[in-house]
């Protein structure tokens, strides 16, 4: 049975709540936006049912969107719950981060008060986690960086609630886990900043409608842009289009001054070009004028950089006047680091920290290409044909590839990987050797002291092959007592004197919990070749281990 923990499975979650993200900014009123934040439920994280709940001005909640029934939609769309009731709902139950779980052994107490709802049948749970049609999961929404006038109260009181997200029905039938849960309060972040900016659109829209239709009330509508312009919550640029000056940026509100830690004065000498790092100025390049939008780096004023999302319009100053720039940027730098983390977590093992197998494979795949280099032609065309940058290369602002970079296939200017003639002999090839390690004596280690004892073993095993390869080298556990090394730029006898330097450095004995124990180590040495496929160079690798492990255990037999 497929688990969370499984990396293929986080892989295939953490592409789908990218996709429902991004699906997120494509809406483009507040109602679209709510409607998609329903579907990313039911599409992305594998709920049959989802419920938005949208606070209103009163602060009472409304059912705005709903998604994966019909009926239910129809029967409690557009229907009230009051706002005592909701946080009534909100304080109690289980706490899973700001999510709510309220259990059918609990639900009961709800069904007299008003809050809308529907309600499914189906047989009581057969076991622990199995959801009950009467289960509750709430998704609070919050509004980011706005604190609430009411402290006090359940968790999240402290922020401005926006509305609640109501699921039903996983697809799996079980209550979601740790990382389904990471999932669906990441979602809901991005819900209430999606909704927060579609409200700012909103408001942004129809400053820029009573600028061009009323001409009388020209001033005032100035001063409702103005506004808008300096008091939104994320970053606000305006920026020259055409002439000597095209890009520059001629205004900047506070919060993207607070955001890139430069005054507003000094904002002004730069450009989106000047800032953003060298690695996405194509991506800079390649973002159009009108609805354009990117996530890139920009730098700060301590150096460092930060993960923005850009989005690009363009707003005329009169009927016949010039044309700027008007660009959004949203700080996305906790999402960013939350999808970093999630993806480390899809790629390395839990235990050691290591990268498991499927990482251990990408990179090897990387190492070794599989098909012939002719192939290749055409497979990619130049990096600025086709777009129309407001950064444009006339200015100052262009993108060059560097001299000699790669235009074709991703096998150009690749170096490809050999071995040894006949694998053992150094005849002066340097390749990249491939360790394949087996621990001696680690079952016996388990059955007799437990699995505790067990896993501190690999621990402090992975611990001792990581300080023994160089810095660039890759150590990844394949799974169980198995590991594997990666090590470029080896001769044969390089590859040898590192498996017996890694094999002294496991036999010593490891303490744990006071008990001193030893385990030994079988080294296989594999080396990766273009032509060959990834399983086959880490068979060869496992073959090689095994040979060495029944000759060892030969020479044992003898000398005892």
């Amino acid at each position: 049975m497929e688990t969370e923990s499984e990396p293929y499975v986080r892989l295939a979650t953490l592409r789908q709540l990218h996709q429902v993200v991004a699906d997120l900014n494509t809406a483009r009123s507040l109602a679209d936006t709510l409607q998609t934040v329903a579907d990313g439920i039911v599409a992305g994280l594998n709920y049959e049912l989802a419920c938005v709940n949208l606070v209103r001005p009163d602060g009472d909640l409304v059912v705005a969107a709903f998604a994966g029934s019909p009926a239910a939609e129809a029967l409690i769309t557009g229907r009230v719950g009051s706002r005592e009731s909701w946080e009534r709902r909100l304080s109690m139950g289980v706490a899973w981060g700001d999510l709510r779980f309220i259990p059918h052994t609990e639900g009961w107490v709800l069904i007299e008060d008003d809050v809308p709802q529907w309600h499914t049948e189906g047989p009581a749970p057969r076991f622990e986690d199995e959801w009950h049609p009467h289960d509750r999961l709430y998704a609070p929404m919050y509004s980011p960086g706005v604190r609430s006038a009411h402290p006090g109260g359940p968790p999240g009181s402290g922020r401005e609630l926006l509305g609640v997200i109501s699921v039903d029905r996983p697809r799996n039938g079980r209550h979601p886990g740790p990382w389904g849960r990471e999932a669906l309060q990441m979602y809901a972040s991005q819900s209430a900043i999606a909704i927060s900016n579609a409200r700012l659109r909103a408001n942004m829209q129809r400053a820029l409608v009573r600028l061009e239709r009323e001409q009388q009330a020209l001033r005032a509508s100035e001063e409702s842009f103005r506004q808008a312009f300096e008091y939104a919550p994320s970053g606000m640029a305006i920026a020259e289009m055409g002439g000597d000056q095209h890009g520059r940026l001629l205004r900047t509100n506070d919060a993207l001054c607070r955001l890139l830690g430069r005054p507003a004065s000094v904002m002004r000498r730069y450009s989106f070009a000047d800032l953003v790092h060298p690695e996405d100025i194509g991506t800079l390049l390649r973002t159009s004028a009108e609805g354009g939008r990117a996530e890139l780096r920009l730098g700060r004023r301590d150096g460092t950089y930060v993960w923005v999302s850009l989005r690009n319009s363009v707003v005329a100053d009169t009927a016949d006047g010039p044309r700027f720039l008007l660009t959004h940027v949203e700080d996305i730098e906790e999402r960013k680091r939350h999808e970093l983390q999630l993806a480390h977590r899809a790629s390395h093992d839990a235990l050691t920290g290591l990268p498991n197998s499927a990482e251990l494979r990408s990179r090897l795949s990387a190492r070794i290409c599989e098909r012939p280099l002719a192939a290749r032609a055409g497979e990619a065309g130049d990096l600025d044909a086709g777009y129309d940058s407001p950064y444009g290369h006339e200015h100052g602002f262009g993108f060059d590839p560097a001299p000699g970079a790669a235009t074709g296939g991703p096998y150009d200017h690749h170096v490809h990987a050999v071995a040894p003639a006949g694998g053992e002999v150094d005849d002066g090839t340097k390749g990249l050797a491939v360790l394949f390690c087996d621990l001696d004596g680690f079952k016996s280690i388990n059955d007799r002291f437990g699995h505790h004892t067990g896993d501190a073993v690999l621990i402090e095993v992975a611990r001792r092959l990581t300080t023994g390869v160089r810095d660039g080298d890759t150590v990844a556990r394949l799974g169980g007592d198995e590991f594997v090394v990666l090590a470029d730029g080896l001769g044969a006898a390089d590859a040898a004197d590192l498996a017996v330097r890694l094999r002294n450095a496991i036999i010593p004995p490891i303490r744990v919990d006071g008990r001193a124990v030893r385990v030994g180590a079988s080294f296989g040495i594999g080396w990766a070749e273009c032509g060959m496929t990834v399983e086959e160079v880490l068979n060869s690798a496992d073959q090689r281990m095994y040979i060495e492990k029944r000759s060892r255990a030969k020479v044992h037999r003898r000398a005892g």
